[in-house]
């Protein structure tokens, strides 16, 4: 016994020993940054703006712009060579709310004598100046139009009023069904077919203005009755919802239609703004989602890219990154295009006058919605500095893109590792304070790393094939 304890002993300490003298494992490998275009992540659908509540009459000339300045401003939101080229374009339905340039004109102005009366409705072909700004963006290639109510007519809700609020009448909810079905019509009547639809603005949330509440709950309910109605319309146009003011908030709005088979059935697009505060989460769904209002807030007209303000051009291109990866929405849809005083729109018209100013906001969305096209994808991106932020999207066309924001205020270098695609001499561009998307000898590619020197607190495209 005394023997087997001994040799135990020895071989144990045998084994002590080898352990304590064995050479260490060696360092993990350094992280390498790197891009790979062959996986790929979510679609990108577009870029998009809103000119609502009678924006689009502004752009005409309503308070005097030109046709000559008119142009200019359309090539500056829809031109895909001298502009942004947005590809998305929101179209407000029908409010008689009365404020400056915040009227839309309704197509049931009055109450037919029930919901189960026949309606009576109008139909000016101008609504507000947006069929002329959707031929406009259709000329352009804009194949993506979106139309929203803010509310119903004022009988069909609870408050009799289009502002303030107030419910959707339960037994008003075939009647407005037909009524949006109807502005559908009304629009391919124009030859501008309304791609996506949707019943409400911001159900979460009480505006002096044109609005109305939705519950999660409601918002299904009303879906129920609204999908099969367009599906026998023979329009070819599909739902989204449901516009929550807050990213986070539309999340239960989110669960509420996935938990319903009719209700899912209906939806195609989830859509949500994000006032209430950064994308934190992504949606919880599988279907196509989209960030589809948000501007910053401030109380002045302000054309900075970086000034500590909120609403200048670096807080708008840092959103679009969130927005995009941690969100992982599929589209973009900034507020306002133009407008006018103290917007924080892209653009300012004057009032009145013949004449514009453009804001680094405007040139931050530009520098993504001119290079990432409808039917990109994103692809993974591992980033080795904290102080940028990093996105990479490969075209249908085969043109890949690199956005990246130094955030840092030092000029920073950056090499990223390339996988899919032929690696050329890329194209740069920078937006910064001083610069608008201008490009710049500043990337090079060698064998399979991409090499960029990153201006400090700048906004750098480079676009690769």
């Amino acid at each position: 016994m005394k023997r087997l304890t001994a040799l135990t002993a020895v071989v144990l300490s045998a084994l002590t020993s080898t352990v304590a003298t064995a050479d260490p494992a060696p360092p993990a490998a350094p992280v390498r940054a790197a891009i790979d275009f062959r996986a790929e992540l979510q679609p990108i659908d577009g870029f998009g703006f809103s000119m609502a509540f009678q924006r689009a009459d502004l752009l005409h000339g309503a308070r005097g712009l030109s046709p000559a300045k008119q142009r200019e401003v359309l090539d500056l939101l829809l031109s895909k060579d001298k502009g942004a080229g947005l590809s998305i374009l929101r179209l407000g339905i029908g409010s008689s709310t009365d404020r400056v340039y915040d009227h839309m004109p309704t197509i049931l102005p009055t109450d037919p004598g029930g919901p189960d009366a026949v309606p009576k409705y109008v139909w000016d072909g101008w609504d507000g100046g947006q069929v002329w700004l959707a031929k406009e963006a259709k000329a352009y290639g804009v194949e993506r139009f979106y139309a929203d109510a803010w509310s119903a007519p004022a009988f069909m809700k609870t408050n009799n009023s289009e502002n303030d609020g107030g419910e959707l009448r339960p037994e008003w909810r075939q009647a407005y069904a037909n009524y949006l079905v109807q502005y559908a019509k009304f629009y391919q009547r124009e030859g501008i077919g309304i791609t996506d639809l949707g019943f409400t603005n911001e159900p979460d949330w009480t505006a002096t203005y044109a609005s109305m509440r939705f519950t999660p709950q409601q918002a299904v309910d009303f879906l129920k009755v609204l999908g099969p109605t367009v599906r026998a319309s023979g329009l070819k146009t599909e739902l989204v919802c449901c516009d929550a003011a807050g990213w986070d908030r539309q999340v239960a709005y989110t669960e509420a239609i996935e938990a319903d088979p009719a209700a899912d059935r209906a939806v195609r697009t989830v859509t949500g703004h994000r006032y209430s505060g950064p994308t934190t989460v992504p949606q919880p769904t599988d279907k196509h989602v989209w960030m589809s209002e948000w501007s910053p807030d401030g109380s002045t007209w302000n054309e900075s890219w970086d000034d500590g303000s909120g609403y200048d051009g670096l807080t708008v291109a840092a959103d679009i990154q969130n927005t995009l990866t941690v969100g992982n929405a599929n589209a973009y849809v900034y507020w306002t295009g133009a407008s006018l005083g103290a917007t924080r729109g892209l653009i300012q018209l004057a009032n009145p006058g013949d004449g514009y100013r453009v804001s680094k906001r405007y040139w931050a969305l530009a520098a993504f919605s001119r290079f990432i096209r409808p039917g990109a994808v994103r692809v993974p991106v591992t980033n080795t500095d904290p102080a940028l932020q990093v996105t990479a999207f490969r075209n249908a066309d085969g043109r890949r893109v690199v956005e990246i924001l130094n955030t840092a205020t030092t000029e920073r270098s950056a090499a990223f590792s390339l996988r899919g695609g032929h690696d050329r001499q890329p194209e740069a561009y920078v937006t910064d304070g001083t610069r608008s998307i201008t490009p710049a000898d500043i990337a090079s590619t060698h064998g399979t790393t991409l090499t960029a020197r990153l201006a400090p607190r700048a906004l750098t495209t480079i676009v690769l094939d």
